[in-house]
């Protein structure tokens, strides 16, 4: 995925009307540099790289929405800079377990990117082999888990999960947020369906915790 899935999701229209909506090409991704340096693709090096887009727009704080790989480095950035975030959804992402184990244990990036050249072959069209050790770089560094229950945990702002029905993590994310006291979003879709192809639903449900959030914020100023 790139900046553009948002947009053509439908989300970015949904929240325009709200806020200021910056969608971002991760490292590795999109128009942005990909190295293959590992050290760049480090979970305190990822959340830097999103604060500073909110310091080139000139903000203190923002909503972050992060799915999949953008739910870790949103992790990330609640772990490293709490203090610029308002809200936090994190969408099919499983912050303690990481990603799904396969039939033969932890899913290592060789497999995983045979299985998401079939399943998703749009999505991975563009991962040529002088690009692919930068993926390579990226997908390895999601291994980085220390630290997340605690940063959850200890979130001084309103944080919302949301899976897809038929991503293979909802169910354990679903239980994750009742047992700890977290709304939980449930929609359509799996994995992928659920991000590129949202039902109205939702957009309006994570667009409400946003504004919900955003007026409780005017309020207590």
């Amino acid at each position: 995925m790139d900046a553009n899935s948002w947009r053509d999701s439908g989300f970015v229209d949904a929240l325009a009307g709200r806020f200021r909506v910056a969608c971002i090409d991760s490292l590795g991704h999109g128009f942005s540099d990909k190295p293959s340096d590992p050290e760049l693709y480090d979970e305190r090096q990822r959340a830097g790289d999103i604060v500073a887009v909110i310091d080139a727009l000139g903000y203190a704080r923002a909503h972050l929405l992060g799915y999949s790989m953008g739910g870790w480095m949103a992790v990330a950035v609640a772990k490293y800079h709490p203090e610029r975030l308002s809200a936090l959804v994190i969408g099919g992402w499983d912050p303690i377990n990481g990603l799904p184990a396969g039939p033969g244990g932890p899913v290592t990036f060789d497999p995983f990117m045979i299985l998401a050249r079939r399943a998703a072959p749009a999505l991975t069209g563009w991962v040529t082999p002088e690009i692919k050790p930068a993926v390579r770089a990226c997908f390895q560094a999601l291994s980085q888990l220390d630290g997340a229950f605690e940063t959850i945990m200890a979130a001084r702002f309103p944080v919302l999960f949301w899976q897809g029905q038929g991503d293979a993590g909802h169910d354990r994310m679903q239980a994750f947020a009742a047992s700890h006291g977290f709304p939980f979003l449930s929609s359509t879709g799996d994995h992928i369906a659920a991000v590129l192809r949202p039902d109205p639903g939702a957009i309006t449900a994570i667009c409400g915790f946003f504004e919900s959030e955003a007026g409780a914020a005017s309020a207590a100023r």
